[in-house]
């Protein structure tokens, strides 16, 4: 299984595949490259598609110092990544905290991108959202075993997301979780709990010149309409301070769409196309 190692020393996990334009996948906060597995068929048609474990989650290494659970970390990381692979510039589709790094790498290392696809989330985070974050971030689920864990996923998530296959829920249970002896654990280091709550929500920080900064590369937005950290309104400014975004308003969804949607697909292949346009 492919590794490569941190400027700090940490073997960080990622998966190669594929031909064509490079596509960089970055999770959700507590996850890991199964991330995209339901939306990996469309990209692999014809790109690329590079995904990460970061550190302390998946495959990666724990980090001694959890403070480097960090965004400025983690989006250093993927660079180290693209200059491990040799590559000068991708396209980068980041889901939740994979946007946040999206948004970043846009301010502070442009040149590396072709364009930027954001899952879910955007300049302003909604603070339901936030403080739904917090009540499950580096703690244990209080399920017995797996198959629980899945029963009760698909019953809390049944507003938000109705009538998903309960499948879905089965194949993120065996990626986020691991059976322990005890109990349902986590397959990330739980001190990543205390890095995000040590550095706050960010809500000091105006993230709207990290988004401007994406201009004029193709850029798209998939908005779960029942998500509960990125709300219509900011997706509405958002569209407003860039007129060339594209825009998904995925129904029966909240945060996140699984990216296999028909209203996802249709505008991820939009951005996938203008990107492949621009390389031209």
């Amino acid at each position: 299984m492919p590794h490569f190692i941190s400027s700090d020393g940490l073997s960080l996990y990622y998966e190669d595949e594929g031909d064509g334009l490079p596509i960089l996948c970055l999770s959700g906060l507590t996850r890991n490259v199964r991330d995209f597995d339901h939306v990996a068929p469309q990209i692999l048609q014809d790109h690329r598609m590079i995904r990460m474990d970061y550190r302390g989650r998946g495959q990666s290494d724990h980090a001694e110092d959890h403070t480097t659970y960090s965004l400025p970390r983690e989006a250093q990381d993927a660079l180290e990544l693209l200059d491990h692979l040799g590559l000068t510039q991708v396209g980068l589709l980041g889901t939740s905290r994979g946007g946040l790094i999206a948004m970043g790498l846009a301010a502070t290392a442009k040149d590396r991108l072709l364009g930027v696809a954001l899952n879910d989330i955007g300049p302003v985070l909604s603070p339901e959202g936030i403080e739904m974050i917090k009540t499950y971030l580096g703690r244990r689920p209080a399920a017995p075993d797996l198959d629980t864990l899945v029963q009760v996923r698909a019953s809390l998530t049944a507003a938000q997301f109705p009538n998903v296959p309960l499948e879905k829920w089965q194949h993120e249970a065996e990626h986020n979780y691991i059976q322990g002896e005890s109990g349902v654990d986590l397959t990330y280091d739980p001190r990543l709990r205390d890095a995000v709550l040590a550095g706050g929500a960010g809500d000091d920080i105006d993230l709207w010149p990290f988004f401007e900064a994406i201009a004029p590369l193709p850029c798209a937005v998939f908005h779960g309409v029942n998500s509960d950290l990125l709300s219509a309104d900011t997706v509405a400014e958002m569209a407003r301070r860039m007129p060339a975004l594209r825009v998904a308003s995925v129904q029966d969804r909240g945060h996140i769409p699984f990216l296999d949607e028909p209203e996802s697909q249709a505008v991820l292949a939009d951005w996938l196309t203008d990107m492949d346009r621009a390389a031209a």
